[in-house]
């Protein structure tokens, strides 16, 4: 995949626009690949892109074991390697040879440390929070982004059809992530983009539940709520309930209502009006038909590089949906001690401002037998 990462630094710059910042100091190494094209995580090592404004030059800071794979990867001008024994800020310093004056972080990702190591190599400098601008960014995708985050679709829902092939009576929630997360390697995914959620029963009421050993059984809802990070880093993010066995009339009741809760979110869809108004449309659907109280988080997320990212979908939300936003709605009826359901899509605002759903496995209840 060829990416112009001149452009998203210029990007970058226009959404600075007159601030007055001397460095861009980027940490999170998810922000870091997006703008360089290298992906690592430094665990507890030092690792920083530093744009220098004035002349738009980049120095990757890594830890030294990192450099070859940088050097392969990185659209940098300068790679510093950092070993274990060396004063990280000291080297920043020794590498940054204009005036500082106003540096520009992270402010939700950089530590207290990590400024204090700032001061001591800029005693004077001033820091000014440029989170929301690499969230702005990042939040349009471009085509060729979506083709990436296409294709992390296409795993899962292989993987998926796949999966729901293996299981069998005695098999436990456990085992069924096991055979899912084998199937997401086979088909070619670095690994799954969260931890995979295979819910049974009554724990299908707990939207962010913990697989465990609790076996399938036949009348038990299936909630599986997963996705996969590819090779290129694009992430997918996918949730279908099932029934085991034979479906209750009250099973088949709450699904339908959220299928068509997920469907009127979907058909909301579209640039120029809040956000809110695609939680809200999904909301009026459980609402209206009794189970408002089962229903208490927002409707959606973005995803991309990472499985959350801006923007957020909730019902107070006033921004704007803009093309290139891509993000998912996925309403639901939790029902403490009885189960749940939730029915989740990814949705992608086109170059014409209208809703393109990237993914395909249908909505339909199906039937697992065991």
């Amino acid at each position: 995949m060829t990416i112009d990462y001149e452009n998203r630094k210029d990007k970058l710059f226009n959404q600075l626009g007159d601030e007055t910042i001397d460095l861009v100091l980027i940490t999170d190494p998810s922000n870091i690949y997006y703008m360089t094209g290298f992906y690592a995580h430094p665990h507890e090592r030092y690792m920083s892109l530093i744009i220098d404004r004035e002349n738009k030059e980049t120095f990757l800071f890594l830890p030294a074991l990192d450099r070859e794979i940088a050097a392969a990867t990185a659209k940098v001008d300068n790679i510093i390697p950092i070993s274990d024994e060396e004063d990280p800020f000291s080297i920043i310093k020794n590498n940054i040879k204009n005036v500082v004056g106003t540096i520009g972080i992270e402010m939700n990702v950089v530590t207290v440390s990590h400024q204090n190591g700032l001061l001591a190599s800029f005693p004077s400098v001033d820091f000014i929070n440029i989170q929301p601008h690499i969230n702005k960014l990042r939040t349009i995708k471009s085509r060729e982004e979506i083709n990436g985050l296409k294709e992390a679709v296409n795993i899962i829902e292989k993987v998926l059809d796949e999966g729901l092939k293996t299981i069998k009576e005695g098999m436990t929630e456990a085992e069924l992530v096991a055979e899912f997360e084998y199937l997401m390697k086979k088909f070619g995914a670095a690994g799954p983009s969260f931890s995979t959620m295979v819910l049974a029963g009554e724990k299908a009421a707990l939207p962010h539940g913990s697989p465990g050993d609790k076996k399938l059984q036949n009348g038990d809802f299936l909630l599986i709520d997963f996705g996969v990070i590819t090779r290129d880093r694009y992430c997918s993010d996918i949730t279908r309930t099932f029934i085991i066995g034979e479906a209750t009339d009250k099973q088949k009741e709450i699904y339908d209502i959220v299928k068509a809760s997920t469907q009127a979110g979907v058909d909301a869809v579209k640039a120029g009006v809040p956000l809110k108004e695609f939680d809200i449309a999904a909301r009026n659907v459980i609402e209206k038909s009794g189970y408002g109280d089962y229903f208490n988080n927002r409707v959606g997320h973005g995803l991309g590089i990472e499985v959350h990212e801006a923007p957020s979908i909730h019902h107070l939300n006033e921004d704007p949906a803009e093309k290139g936003m891509l993000f998912t709605i996925e309403p639901g009826i939790y029902i403490p001690g009885y189960g749940g359901v939730r029915i989740e899509e990814e949705v992608y605002i086109d170059e014409n401002g209208e809703a393109e759903v990237l993914t395909n496995y249908p909505r339909d209840l199906k039937i697992i037998e065991i």
